[in-house]
């Protein structure tokens, strides 16, 4: 038997509510399960996630960890269900794949004590190169908001996934995943906006989560100028904006957002700082 392919399942479940009796109802709940990645024949990685556009994971993933570098360096992604999860399979060039097996390497003899080491701790928070800016207005990230819901099937259905969105400089949603894990649904959107025209436009990255500083590496990695997140910035996500020079977002809400790091050079921080 495989395992569930479905992004949501029905469950019974007892409801208590207030003062009313107990009743019984069907829940929709999100499914999660372990997907391993595996890059020529080494396991390189399991994560959970959400069983759904996990040809855009692989692709995001391989992006943002620094597997490949463009998308061309993948050959082959295939997805295979199976008992226990789902395997994803990447065909990565030769090159590629001897700089990952020695990478792999350099990791044995150093799990024991975990992230310790200098090379270890460079390794862990790599540094960004500086991406292209963009000037994103305040009514497109109030716009992106207004409609990001009607664009989470998932969420609405289960209340348990999270959204990466791809917004235009008006703020309409132009692409979106959704995944049970913050990380992943971006990961999912890079791989599915690496493939997509949409590359050639600019526009901003709207998450609906917290912007730690793995958030904010991916949306640099990637080449987005501007990242909002509903919740919190972490101090290292500031600081990997300043680094990347990108726009950081966090708090955004319904008629109101908070600007953790505006790029110098853009129309928003010329205004900001000539108001000073």
């Amino acid at each position: 038997m495989h395992i569930q392919d479905e992004t949501s399942i029905k469950r019974s479940v007892t409801v208590h509510e207030n003062e009313l009796p107990a009743f019984l109802m069907h829940d929709d709940i999100a499914v999660e399960v372990p997907v391993a990645l595996v890059y020529n024949y080494i396991s390189h990685a399991v994560m959970m996630a959400s069983p759904t556009d996990l040809q855009d994971f692989a692709l995001g993933f391989s992006l943002t960890e620094d597997i490949v570098a463009d998308p061309s360096e993948v050959n082959h992604i295939h997805v295979q269900s199976g008992k226990n999860g789902i395997t994803v399979r990447l065909q990565i060039n030769d090159d590629r794949f001897e700089a990952l097996r020695e990478r792999r390497r350099n990791m044995v003899g150093r799990t024991g004590c975990g992230l310790c080491g200098t090379e270890t701790l460079k390794q862990a928070i790599r540094p960004v190169e500086p991406v292209q800016k963009v000037d994103v207005s305040d009514e497109a990230i109030q716009a992106a908001l207004a409609n990001i819901h009607q664009h989470q099937p998932l969420q609405l259905a289960t209340g348990a996934t999270h959204a990466a969105a791809w917004c235009d400089l008006e703020g309409s949603v132009q692409l979106i995943r959704e995944d049970v894990g913050r990380h992943n649904a971006l990961d999912k959107l890079i791989g599915a906006f690496k493939k997509s025209t949409l590359v050639e436009k600019e526009g901003f990255v709207l998450v609906t989560s917290r912007a730690s500083y793995e958030m904010v590496q991916k949306s640099a990695t990637a080449g987005f100028g501007c990242l909002v997140a509903v919740s919190a910035p972490t101090s290292l996500a500031i600081e990997q904006a300043q680094q990347a020079n990108l726009k950081l977002v966090g708090f955004a809400r319904d008629g109101r957002h908070v600007i953790y790091h505006e790029p110098a050079g853009t129309e928003y921080y010329e205004e900001a700082r000539q108001a000073m």
